[in-house]
């Protein structure tokens, strides 16, 4: 655990060391897009280092990092869209339990509350990625899961900017000074959300 935890430490660190850096927009956008299909650290964290560092421009990374997730989250679209129209029918063949009739049941469930499953996962520390590659897996509505990505993801960061513009340093210090914390619980909340996906499907 504490191996871990020093490991997510360094990239929290690394990703920190973009806010100092005259590149740090471009960084905030290339992560947020990155974290929509494969990058483990959330882009909050460079958002809150920007916005403190700015407060004025607060909104205005919001802005960028909103506008980079949801590419990202339409790149992870492409992406499960794409696979599954190559390798779908190997999954179908060689992957015990993997029936038609279960990948039936999940798109009808996508179907029926698609826009709400990408907008919890937007919104949310639920993995967003794993929800914006199997949109394009189940052929879930383009233009649903754009609207629903763009609400999630703006409100949450609109949120974060919000509340740095409010409350400033302070933010930034209290995930300094209960970082060990604030991993594990993250840890938690990332297991619960892969369950919940269990759940689910």
């Amino acid at each position: 655990m504490q191996e871990n935890t020093s490991r997510i430490r360094r990239l929290y660190d690394w990703v920190l060391s973009w806010a100092n850096s005259p590149y740090g927009a471009l960084a905030l956008f290339v992560l947020a897009f990155a974290e929509s299909s494969f990058f483990p650290i959330p882009p909050d964290i460079l958002l809150i280092a920007l916005a403190i560092s700015a407060r004025r421009r607060a909104f205005y990374f919001a802005a960028i990092c909103s506008v980079g997730s949801l590419a990202g989250g339409m790149f992870g679209y492409l992406i499960g869209y794409q696979f599954w129209t190559l390798a779908g029918d190997f999954f179908f063949q060689y992957i015990p339990g993997f029936t038609r009739h279960r990948f039936a049941d999940v798109q009808a469930l996508y179907d029926l509350h698609g826009f709400l499953i990408v907008f919890t996962a937007g919104f949310t520390f639920i993995p967003y990625k794993i929800f914006t590659v199997s949109s394009g897996v189940f052929g879930l509505n383009f233009g649903g899961f754009v609207l629903a990505s763009a609400i999630g993801r703006a409100a949450r960061f609109f949120l974060v900017a919000g509340l740095i513009w409010r409350f400033g340093a302070p933010i930034k210090e209290f995930i300094d000074r209960y970082f060990n914390l604030l991993a594990f619980l993250f840890a938690v909340l990332l297991i619960a959300g892969f369950v919940l996906i269990k759940f689910f499907i």
